[in-house]
């Protein structure tokens, strides 16, 4: 249940009558879209392009559940695939027809070790639904306790094993002829889509990574996992409690079921934001199928049900905080800072010389802010952005491909419930709450460096913009500064904010002068946006959310 692709290579290579067969379908399957690549994927043709995208997208539905999930992987990755490819592979749907009904009672029976009738009061003759891995049924435990029951399609570990490695072999014996941005490095790329493929069809994986994330969330109203039936899951079958919820497809029938668009969008943007730079941890495929509306509501915020755990990454502390840092840089249009940060990632090489990528930052990201930040639209720049990459020597570091993933199906979710929303706009007011709390030492780190220039002088803009975009969009805007106002005099007077206290002292006395001007200007901004007026407005809101109604 592992991705080796040496032992793999080898597997395959000992077995002829496997291997050949297979190949001559991939290739017969391949030779005519190749054809036409080669052919017309140098047109400048809009429509050529689409139709270029739609037989790419129809041949890998037709080569079945491994070149599909390939397809899926393709359209996260705008370092390899041209723009105009990448809308129509997002389109990529991996529902199929479901396997015999025979076949999944016979696997819960050797997963499980008794029959489907024995383990469940009531077990349906047909699936709910059915995937390119696997299918799932809503069955009855003792009473009325519904779960949900996911059994893995038959033979999946050696269809994956089979046509893995020949994509790996075809993929990099034809990187140079094929017309995607990078052509070295791409068995690496493939490597790590077979990783997380065979992570995704190990159920006891998936188990415990559903308990991992319900335990990061255990304190969150508006976040539901559903709990793992231990004794009912195995390598190949997952039992899961049942989710009663609507799916997150469409705002009106949400609105048809009492249920507020705007507050479950928020949930699950705040929710993705916490995983990414909190938890170091998140769900890598938050789809409209694996998001369900649940009534109820904790504040601003919809409660809203994750299910599907199979494809999950990990982020390291390092890049959890670069990433908090571009997010700031990107909104104070500080594209030098945020050229370094790209060289942090990975997706810029150590040495490139960012002379000429910093202006091209500016023109393709200072345009999409606008003149606010709720003006920034995550898919818009992406679709700019990926032109850059063919101009400009970008390239998406493998440990990323997931992160991009997640964050494109929120805000693909977020937009089709409501069109004019901006995922920006909750992230910003996410990062400056926790960078003006320095509630850790990292984010501690990250203010400093934020407020203070490399010289020691405070950068008034910076903080302001900070402040600004706090309450920003809110119903009440003193409401949201109330916690920041009682954090930031906290961390001011406490031992964590030595440096915080020591950087404002040497502010106020350097080269041997008295300077004024600063604080001055720093206690004006203060009385500003902390104003007895402005935050008694938002006691009154806490203590009675309807007196601003």
């Amino acid at each position: 249940m592992r991705y080796d692709p040496g032992r793999d290579l080898g597997w395959l290579l000992l077995r002829p009558w496997v291997a050949i067969p297979r190949l001559v379908q991939v290739l017969w399957s391949l030779a005519g879209l190749v054809l036409v690549l080669l052919l017309r994927g140098g047109s400048s043709d809009a429509d050529v392009q689409r139709g270029l995208a739609r037989r790419i997208l129809n041949t890998l539905t037709g080569l079945g559940p491994c070149f599909i999930k390939l397809g899926q992987a393709l359209s996260t990755r705008p370092d390899l695939v041209r723009r105009d490819w990448l809308e129509e592979l997002t389109r990529l749907q991996d529902d199929l027809p479901a396997f015999p009904h025979a076949t999944a009672l016979a696997c819960i029976r050797e997963e499980l070790g008794a029959p489907a009738e024995e383990l469940f009061e009531e077990f349906p003759d047909t699936p709910i639904a059915a995937a390119s891995l696997g299918q799932v049924y809503k069955a009855r435990l003792q009473g009325n306790h519904w779960v949900a029951v996911k059994v893995q399609r038959p033979n999946l570990t050696f269809i994956l094993r089979r046509d893995l490695v020949l994509i790996r072999t075809l993929g990099v014996l034809t990187a140079p002829l094929l017309p995607l941005n990078l052509g070295f490095g791409l068995g690496g790329i493939i490597d790590e889509f077979g990783r997380s493929l065979f992570e995704e069809i190990d159920y006891g994986m998936e188990a415990a990574n559903a308990e991992r994330f319900a335990a990061l969330f255990a304190d969150n109203d508006a976040v539901y996992i559903p709990r793992v039936e231990r004794m009912l899951s195995s390598t190949r079958v997952l039992t899961t409690t049942w989710i009663d919820g609507a799916k997150m497809r469409d705002s009106d029938e949400l609105r048809s079921k009492r249920l507020d668009p705007t507050a479950l969008i928020r949930t699950g943007v705040i929710c993705g934001l916490q995983q990414l730079l909190e938890f170091g941890y998140f769900h890598a495929d938050p789809h409209p199928g694996n998001l369900f509306a649940l009534p109820g509501r904790t504040g601003d915020l919809g409660h809203v049900g994750y299910v599907d755990f199979g494809m999950m990454d990990s982020i390291s502390d390092s890049d959890r905080l670069t990433l908090t840092g571009a997010v700031v840089h990107l909104i104070n249009r500080d594209f030098s800072g945020l050229a370094r940060d790209f060289q942090s990632l990975g997706f810029l090489s150590p040495t490139a010389d960012l002379t000429p990528i910093i202006p091209a930052l500016e023109e393709v990201l200072g345009g999409s802010l606008g003149d606010s930040v709720g003006s920034f639209n995550f898919k818009a720049i992406t679709d700019r952005f990926s032109e850059l990459m063919f101009d400009y020597p970008f390239r998406v570091p493998a440990r990323f491909a997931l992160i991009i993933r997640a964050v494109v199906s929120q805000e693909g979710l977020a937009l089709r419930l409501d069109p004019n929303f901006r995922i920006i706009a909750v992230a910003y007011p996410y990062v400056a709450r926790r960078l003006l709390a320095g509630d850790t030492s990292e984010m501690r780190e990250k203010l400093l460096e934020v407020i203070f220039d490399e010289s020691g002088r405070l950068r008034l803009d910076r903080l302001e913009s900070l402040l600004d975009v706090v309450g920003q969009d809110a119903p009440a805007p003193g409401k949201e500064l109330i916690p920041v106002a009682g954090a930031g005099l906290r961390l001011l007077l406490s031992r964590d904010g030595a440096d915080l206290r020591r950087r404002l002292l040497m502010t106020l006395i350097r080269d041997d002068r008295l300077h004024t001007d600063d604080v001055r200007a720093l206690v004006g901004l203060l009385g500003r946006t902390f104003g007895p007026g402005r935050l008694a407005g938002g006691l009154l809101q806490r203590l009675n959310p309807l007196a601003a109604a």
